[in-house]
Order: C-alpha cells, then structure tokens, then sequence
C-alpha cells in the first residue's frame, strides 16, 4: 500500500483533515518507522500488540495497533504528532492509556536514537509563526483552548471552575477532595504574596474568577485579566453574583498593556502560554507592575531544561491541537528570564498534586461523555481530549513535567519603572 488517502469516511476531513487522512508514504518509509518502532520499545515495560499478533517490547501495559501501515505511515511522515493523529483515528488504542504514555514519557529522551535526536533540526517540523505569542497571536490562541465552551469546562471541572493544579491534603485523592485542593492552591499563593485587607492585587491570567473571588474575600482590591472573552463574562457574572463587584475588576486585555502599581502579582500556569521569545518581557512586566518590596506568586508547569530547549521550536502535537504557542519554562529558564532587581524568594514543586488533579479531571470527563457529546463536540474531539489530560498525566507521572510555585520579590531599592496609573 503506497497511502491511503481517507482511512476514515465518518471523520470530518473538513474539521479534522489530518486525521481522516493517512499521509502518503512509501513503502520503504514505513518499514523504516516499522524498524523505528521495534527498536524503541525492545527494551522498554510496554508491550505493542500488532496486528499479526506479533508482540513487541519488554512486557507492561498494552498498546494495540489496529492498522499497522496507518500507525507507521502517520509516524513515518508526522513522528510523534503522527502517533497522536493515529490514536485520534482509531489505529491504536490503549486499555490503560495514561500507563501506556507514562512509560512512553520516562523513556523520551531514547525513543529516538542518538543521531537521528542531533539530528533533530531537519526532520522535526517548525512551530507556524502565525502561532508565535505577538498580541494578535496571543488572542488567537487563547481563544482557540479558552473560547470553546464554558459549558465543556464546567462539565469535568469541579464547582470552583480552577482549571490548574490543586493541592491536596493527602495522595491519593477523590472527587470529593478537588474543590478544598483548589482552595488550599489559591490560598497559598495568596499567602504567600502577603494578600490581606487592602492589598491591591494584580492577577495575570483570570481562569473563571475563583482566585479573584477568594482574594476579594480577605478585602484585597482585585485587578484580573484575560484574553479570553468566555472566562470574562463568566467571571464578571460570578464576581457580581458573590456581591464582590466594588472589589473586582475584570478586564479582557493583554498583560503587555497593563500598567500602574501593585502590591503583588499573582499568576497561575499563564506563563505557559507566553511564549518562550517573550519571557524575559512577561517578567519584566510583572517586575514594573510590582511597587518596591512587592511581591509576586507564579504557579508554572515546568520541564527538563534539556528538553526544553530541545522541543521549544517543534510543531508537537500538544501544540497543534491543544495549546498553539504554548510552551513549558524549565526552572533554569524562569530563574534567567528575570529581571535585575526581581528575584525569586522561595520555589516549591507539586508534580504528583498535579498528576492527582488530571486524573480526576479525566474520569469526569469520561463519565460525561455523552453530555460532551449533546454540546456538539464529536467522537475525534472527544478522543482528542482525552488523550490531551492523559498525556498530561502521564507527564507528571513519568516525572517528566513537574509544578513549581514561585515567589518573586521586587528589590525595595528598584527605581520606579512606569508611571503610577492609578
């Protein structure tokens, strides 16, 4: 079979073209990925059932192909973006998805031999430009994960709507326990920026209001911003509901156009979508936002430095269609992106809090599918999804990806660097 130009006539090629069709390769090509693929997994705790029947790999939890030329065109043509096209086309499936991609994530630094990893440049493909974080750029792709539904996030998320990490009292937790999680997250970032009566607080990053709520709570003067016009009006009706709207203000506007003078700053896992090119600006930003001595809480997903630098100009599949300009710091690339006269005070990690925090997110939104389904989001959606919060999982599982809390603090000494706007 030379390609096969449409392996799924019940997927919407208009909606979804690269996973209806299969790209074209040559036989050689797939026999290479097929080569490819053997020698990945020989050595690893996963078994790849084939076909034939043909087992692969050390033994572990079982990834099932159910088209072998697909699988191996997609990966040929498309590398892991092309793995993550074909599960979304049904040519593989997993029985345990989230042990599958974890075994996948520890060993991701081997899955590709030495010289074709140097090689890196010339075979990975290029992140778009039209997806780099330039003001436009940002609305667009916050739009793209954030626009689609306030209705699709309330149904997996718990009734705070904190759409990041909680931290639990105890692992493992339930779905019982997400809702204090998220509390105790914000309040320790509000703690540790020192939020109390009167302080004005900037928030980068307003999710659906609950960490402007919990901080207009204790009499803090909130400021909160989004690009995302779903979780603003979502937002402003919340905040109004509580009777909070004399302390809160919620705007839809660009951290880069923010100016004025604060006590402290609070950004939670917004950073992940500034853009690698332009975090040394965010930081700076948050440092001429700040008044001397204020301080500044930031909750990021991090990862390895190494990796980082090695996937920061790579179209993933995480990237194409999940989070467009996303990209993860390392610790390394948060401490260097820093400004003279803001420095990091404290840095705490999270990871397995976070793990926790997906897999729950991942069972409601199974145990919803149907209503996801009544919304109007298809099948490849809603596998898409699924893998998204698995894959992600997995991340911190493998202990791949890791959550940090920053506590920054503006040098007393600084010089004033914007103008008081307020």
């Amino acid at each position: 079979m030379s390609s096969v130009q449409l392996t799924h006539p019940g997927i919407d090629a208009d909606r979804w073209p690269d996973v209806a069709r299969v790209p074209a390769t040559s036989g050689a090509a797939r026999r290479a990925a097929a080569l490819l693929v053997r020698h990945a997994v020989a050595r690893l705790p996963l078994c790849v059932e084939m076909p034939d029947g043909r087992r692969l790999g050390a033994g572990g939890p079982t990834l099932e192909v159910r088209d072998a030329d697909a699988f191996h065109a997609r990966l040929a043509a498309d590398g892991l973006v092309g793995f993550g096209e074909s599960h979304l086309a049904g040519e593989w499936e997993a029985p345990d998805l989230v042990a599958v991609l974890t075994v996948l994530a520890e060993h991701v630094a081997t899955l590709v031999p030495g010289p074709l990893q140097r090689l890196r440049g010339l075979w990975a493909p290029r992140q778009p430009d039209r997806n780099r974080n330039t003001p436009d750029g940002s609305r667009r792709n916050i739009a793209h994960h954030y626009d689609l539904s306030n209705d699709l996030f309330a149904l997996f998320l718990d009734e705070t709507m904190t759409y990041s990490s909680g931290i639990f009292h105890d692992l493992p937790a339930d779905h019982g326990d997400l809702v204090e999680a998220q509390h105790r997250k914000i309040d320790r970032l509000l703690d540790l920026a020192e939020v109390g009566p009167g302080t004005d607080l900037l928030e980068i990053g307003t999710g659906w209001g609950e960490l402007a709520l919990r901080a207009a709570a204790r009499g803090a003067l909130v400021t909160t911003v989004t690009l995302s016009a779903e979780q603003r009006d979502l937002a402003r009706r919340r905040v109004a509901a509580a009777g909070l709207a004399d302390l809160v203000s919620v705007e839809l506007r660009d951290y880069r156009e923010l100016t004025g003078r604060y006590d402290a700053v609070v950004s939670v896992e917004m950073i992940e979508a500034v853009g690698a090119e332009f975090w040394p600006g965010y930081f700076e930003r948050v440092h001429a936002l700040l008044r001397p001595g204020g301080l500044a809480a930031i909750q990021a997903i991090t990862m390895p430095h190494d990796r980082m630098l090695a996937s920061r100009d790579t179209h993933t599949w995480i990237r194409k269609y999940i989070f467009p300009g996303g990209q993860l710091p390392s610790v390394e690339a948060v401490e260097t992106s820093l400004p003279h006269g803001l420095h990091t005070v404290r840095r705490d990690a999270f990871g397995p809090h976070y793990a926790q925090t997906l897999r729950l997110w991942e069972e409601a939104f199974t145990a919803r599918a149907d209503e996801v389904a009544r919304l109007g989001f298809d099948d490849v959606f809603r596998r898409m999804w699924r893998f998204y919060l698995a894959y992600s999982e997995a991340g911190f599982r493998a202990g791949y990806l890791d959550l940090q809390q920053f506590l920054l603090r503006r040098d007393p000494a600084a010089a004033p660097v914007v103008p008081e706007g307020r």
